[in-house]
């Protein structure tokens, strides 16, 4: 009987639970009834009726920003792929990045480094793309294929980088993390300021390079990026799952990175994006290394997202959704994902990342994702709080995270006046990291610099 009326309660809040912000803004039929927001205030024009394709169509045009895409490049293969036709896209998505990876090797080949770098770093984010959709089906031999020459070119680039960009291992529970040290740009002391930063719940550690690293290596900052479990390089190469645990993450990373030389201890920052936005302060929660935090954009409790579909009570959401067997459940979870895009691919992306197998598995889960019953409250550094007006996933999450920290804080609004209400602000690349990388500056800068700024 519970099981049949939360199934309802499922099917009446269709389209409203995913990773998506309609969860926590009222019942599910309030949800439910509630149209659906334009994806950031920005009018596509590409996917008009497909908003996930859309948003991942604006993830690669903020890319740019960094040397990730190029536009013509993203407006023609997108104009080649069918709305929701997740085959189109990894097909289009792969012969582009094909015909640009062949370009790289010819510009290597001629000896015309600059250029090869560049379209190395383009293939790069375009063989991400192309495999992004294919995960509901975790034996598809096109999602190793795409993600090996993901990293095979991004690493080819960085070798044309002279040093700048480093693959590094980090010792991890009997086996290692895969990242990359960006060494700071420009001279100064012998130790710089060290950012260390993560991706979320589907991008990768190379994708890192044009949503923070690039754009923080440049401003003077070492930067070590690099993938955890559940996050591309450990979930493809050994299966290691998503876990909510992050400082036990988080710890080696440091570990590895203070045994450096050129790293000041002093003044070592932590940036999470997307779902980082959630496992980063976890981290900074226990983590007193870590003297800055930086979420991109924040969260403060996944279960908001499934909760509502159980009237709010977390212990009888997770009975129903850890049952043995709800098949009651399990259908109106397939019902939801047949008629909403996100619920589609969040699904099954998260059965595959949570190692669960399955929706209900996956949203059983999100549970455990927060920094409730006072873990919020235990951060102590310096941190800022990144919102988008009209993020797609987390809208409102920023909000309850800043109210819950106790530490000093900054909340961060960038809003679609300004092109940037897209989740994690994509699309206002430059924009976002300008004033990320003000407030960084300001929050490590030195006493006398304070006082010469003030």
């Amino acid at each position: 009987m519970e099981r049949r009326h939360f199934a309802r309660s499922i099917l009446a809040a269709a389209g409203a639970v995913a990773l998506g912000a309609k969860a926590q803004e009222g019942s599910p039929a309030a949800a439910a009834a509630s149209p659906a927001p334009a994806v950031a205030g920005l009018k596509p024009f590409l996917f008009e009726k497909d908003e996930t394709f859309w948003y991942e169509t604006l993830r690669s045009f903020g890319h740019i920003a960094y040397g990730g895409a190029d536009f013509g490049e993203v407006v023609v293969t997108a104009q080649r792929i069918r709305g929701g036709d997740y085959d189109s896209w990894h097909d289009e998505w792969r012969l582009t990045a094909d015909r640009v990876a062949a370009e790289a090797q010819q510009s290597l080949a001629a000896g015309h480094h600059v250029s090869a770098r560049d379209a190395f770093f383009r293939a790069s984010n375009y063989y991400r793309s192309a495999e992004f959709f294919l995960h509901g089906n975790p034996a598809d031999a096109r999602i190793n294929a795409a993600y090996d020459r993901s990293v095979e070119c991004f690493r080819a680039a960085a070798r044309l980088t002279d040093g700048a960009i480093e693959p590094v291992r980090i010792r991890y529970e009997g086996t290692s993390l895969p990242g990359y040290f960006y060494r700071a740009a420009g001279k100064g002391a012998k130790r710089r300021p060290t950012v260390v930063m993560h991706n979320g719940f589907d991008g990768s550690v190379e994708e890192m390079h044009y949503v923070a690293a690039a754009a923080l290596a440049e401003r003077g900052y070492n930067v070590l990026s690099f993938d955890g479990p559940g996050q591309p390089g450990p979930m493809h190469r050994e299966g290691l799952v998503l876990r909510p645990d992050w400082e036990r993450v988080v710890g080696p990373v440091l570990d590895h990175v203070l045994a450096r030389p050129d790293v000041d201890p002093q003044r070592v920052a932590l940036l999470g994006n997307s779902l980082g936005g959630v496992l980063a302060p976890r981290a900074a929660a226990f983590e007193p290394r870590i003297r800055a935090l930086i979420a991109l954009d924040g969260i403060y409790d996944m279960g908001v997202k499934t909760l509502p579909m159980f009237g709010g009570q977390r212990e009888v959401a997770r009975r129903v959704l850890t049952a043995p067997s709800a098949p009651d459940i399990d259908k109106a979870l397939a019902q939801m994902a047949a008629h909403d895009a996100q619920a589609r691919w969040a699904f099954s992306h998260g059965a595959w990342v949570t190692g669960k197998g399955t929706a209900r598995g996956y949203l059983s889960t999100l549970l455990d994702y927060h920094v409730a019953d006072g873990v919020a409250e235990r951060i102590q550094c310096p941190t800022l709080v990144c919102s988008a007006a009209n993020d797609m996933f987390f809208k409102g999450q920023p909000e309850m995270l800043y109210a819950h920290l106790t530490c000093p804080k900054t909340f961060l609004a960038l809003d679609d006046t300004l092109g940037a209400g897209a989740h994690c602000h994509a699309g206002a690349q430059r924009l976002a990291m300008a004033r990320i990388g003000d407030w960084l500056d300001a929050t490590f800068a030195t006493p006398a610099r304070r006082a010469a700024t003030a």
